[in-house]
């Protein structure tokens, strides 16, 4: 069923006026109970439901800045809790990990304007006056304690945030003593008593899986909210399954854009109930001159970057992008108000190539056992793997 443009509009705009004041206040307007149903069916996986959630803080926004994210949808996890389906990535904002500079993997897109020129503070601050409430943060990234600070400078309360980490490859060979360090590091640095969600960044061989199986723990413990992986492939995901965990992941993080688009892959996540976080949704901004970009933009007086994001969208994907500039950040969130037709979404969906899918399978084995004692060899690394 396809959904009429301003049907679309209406849903989101509706969001934008109500009372709701807290993340966890989601909800589906009633009058479009029957579009929002559609709409996902549409563009997601079937069990996926729209939920609709309001930005607001009596600080924000400040003076001479627009809030673009006034409302954005949420996609529920296997417990309900909603997920928004766009956050703000934080991987080298104001800070650039030191293997990171040969190898662009386990982090966002990354336009080019990123780097270390910007303080993570004061990027994550304007991320959140923009509207941003899902921050994706990682052990790897190196910069949790300024993003603490924003929250803090913010003023915005706990609950309209949705706060998402990941542990590092070398925490994850040293151990379960190792992780539960790291995650009390990362709730102080982050200044939470728990997060909404804890990501595996890489299924380092022979250890993931007992990794995971502590992730379970701290989330009965209460620090973690829900718990998931993030870079796995097919066969990662069934050894986990076959290693005897008892909470099924919620998420997976892959790079997912219409020139790593591994439709396979990815209807098997959706089968298996696993939402999808798209990380280098916008490509690093090398694609933004693509022809085929270019083109429907010009159709739509939309840029690439809009494009490429609400092709996430329509996917059913959560869209993770990211920028240092102010204007970049509102730009990018700005993929709500309008529709790619079916015809653009198969066009776009055609972008991958053999190429593509082969520098995908190499960066995997290379990252996998990436900082840990086995890095640099093929030790323990799955050589035939699900690559479409």
């Amino acid at each position: 069923m396809k959904v009429p443009l301003k049907a679309v509009q209406i849903l989101f705009a509706s969001a934008v006026s109500s009372s709701s004041s807290t993340f966890a206040a989601t909800f589906v307007a009633r009058s479009a109970g029957a579009i929002a149903s559609a709409f996902i069916a549409n563009n997601s996986s079937k069990s996926s439901t729209i939920r609709k959630t309001t930005s607001s803080s009596s600080s924000y926004p400040r003076q001479g800045h627009t809030m673009a994210l006034a409302s954005f949808p949420t996609i529920p996890l296997r417990d309900g809790t909603p997920h928004p389906a766009i956050g703000f990535g934080t991987y080298k904002v104001g800070f650039v990990p030191a293997s990171s500079s040969s190898l662009v993997a386990g982090g966002n897109s990354a336009p080019s304007d990123v780097g270390s020129q910007v303080s993570a503070c004061d990027c994550i601050g304007d991320a959140l006056e923009v509207g941003y409430r899902f921050i994706e943060c990682a052990e790897f990234y190196g910069n949790e304690a300024e993003v603490g600070r924003a929250i803090k400078a913010s003023g915005i309360s706990r609950d309209e945030l949705f706060l998402c980490s990941k542990v590092w490859t070398t925490t994850i060979e040293k151990g379960e003593d190792a992780i539960r360090a790291q995650l009390d590091k990362t709730l102080a640095d982050l200044g939470t008593d728990y997060v909404d969600l804890y990501l595996i960044h890489w299924p380092v061989p022979g250890k993931h899986v007992e990794a995971y199986k502590t992730l379970e723990k701290l989330q009965r413990d209460g620090k973690v909210r829900n718990i998931g992986v993030s870079n796995y492939a097919v066969e990662d995901y069934m050894e986990l399954l076959e290693g005897g965990i008892t909470t099924m992941p919620a998420v997976n993080q892959i790079e997912i854009n219409p020139f790593l688009y591994r439709k396979n892959t990815i209807d098997y996540f959706r089968k298996e109930g696993v939402v999808l976080q798209s990380y280098r949704s916008l490509r690093d901004g090398k694609a933004m001159d693509h022809p085929v970009l270019v083109r429907i933009g010009a159709t739509h007086s939309r840029s690439p970057a809009q494009i490429l994001g609400r092709w996430c969208i329509q996917h059913g994907f959560v869209y993770v992008p990211k920028s240092v500039k102010v204007e970049r950040m509102a730009e990018n969130a700005r993929v709500f108000d309008f529709e790619l037709s079916e015809e653009e979404m198969e066009e776009l969906d055609g972008l991958t190539t053999a190429e593509a899918l082969d520098t995908f399978k190499s960066l995997y084995q290379k990252c996998v056992n990436r900082d840990t004692t086995k890095d640099g060899t093929m030790e323990g690394v799955k050589m035939n793997i699900t690559v479409d």
